[in-house]
């Protein structure tokens, strides 16, 4: 899953299969629709549970990377019927109920997304990937606390290996909380851990200009604008932000005019026309 603020933009929960991949996979459901026979010579038609363990894991397995197909590309309804699916032939599976709670948060169903994370925790306790996604979905959710605390469980693992993605999602939902004492912090320890995502820099310039950090908010911002793929409509309104309350006037207006030349219908280039620097 990819964590950004409400400053930059991009795909809500990513995760897509290849294409091929799952053009290949429906394939293999295709002849599997009737009636299939296993390793073992056990039948057993979709939708019920296999006899034989291992055509139970292959059931699984290829309705879990459909179901993560079709969620990354936002088809809700047909990831949650594959997500079914892999229950049905593996009904102990904690990835699935993992799965299912990001498809439920996705659909606005917090009450389903909750015990569908619940579940998959039950079955998997130390499993840190899905106690990050489950912090993400609170902090959606506005219920800070929790999330903050479902995030610390998963950087607490010892097996744990996304250490940056965490503290970044950690760092935005304290922002969002309001307390930007600890989201600087947090934000600077995924920053140091992983200094080339631009995400972490543009979250961290944007607590820090909050502060009234403003020279240490100019330098992590200045690392996303001279790479020209990563400029955005938001970050050169931000680093705009910060050289107007550095005084830096001829930075501001030029600025203004990449916004202008780049991004003429962005919001951001009307609040800039507008003067709005402040909102």
């Amino acid at each position: 899953m990819t964590v950004v603020s409400g400053k930059v933009r991009s795909k809500r929960w990513a995760g897509a299969a290849r294409g091929g991949t799952i053009a290949l996979l429906a394939m293999v459901l295709a002849g599997c629709l009737t009636a299939c026979v296993t390793e073992g010579g056990t039948h057993s038609k979709e939708g019920q549970a296999p006899t034989d363990p291992k055509e139970a894991e292959r059931r699984a397995r290829i309705h879990m990377e459909l179901a993560g197909g079709y969620f990354g590309r936002g088809q809700t309804a047909d990831a949650l019927d594959e997500v079914k699916q892999a229950l049905a032939a593996k009904p102990d599976l904690p990835s699935a109920y993992a799965l299912r709670g990001l498809i439920y948060g996705a659909q606005g169903d917090s009450g389903k997304a909750d015990e569908s994370f619940h579940r998959a925790l039950q079955l998997a306790p130390h499993d840190g990937d899905t106690m990050h996604n489950y912090g993400w979905f609170l902090c959606q959710q506005k219920r800070y606390a929790e999330s903050d605390a479902q995030f610390a469980q998963a950087l607490a693992e010892p097996s744990y290996r996304a250490a940056s993605r965490t503290l970044l999602a950690q760092g935005v939902c304290q922002a969002k909380a309001g307390q930007l004492a600890d989201s600087e912090h947090t934000l600077s320890r995924s920053y140091e851990l992983d200094p080339a995502n631009p995400t972490t820099a543009v979250n961290l310039s944007e607590v820090l200009y909050k502060r009234g950090e403003y020279e240490r908010a100019r330098f992590y911002i200045r690392r996303v604008n001279t790479k020209d793929e990563l400029v955005s409509a938001q970050t050169l309104w931000l680093a705009a932000r910060i050289e107007r309350k550095l005084g830096q006037d001829a930075q501001v207006q030029d600025l203004g005019a990449q916004l202008r030349k780049r991004f003429p219908q962005a919001p951001e280039t009307l609040l800039f026309e507008k003067g709005k620097f402040d909102e």
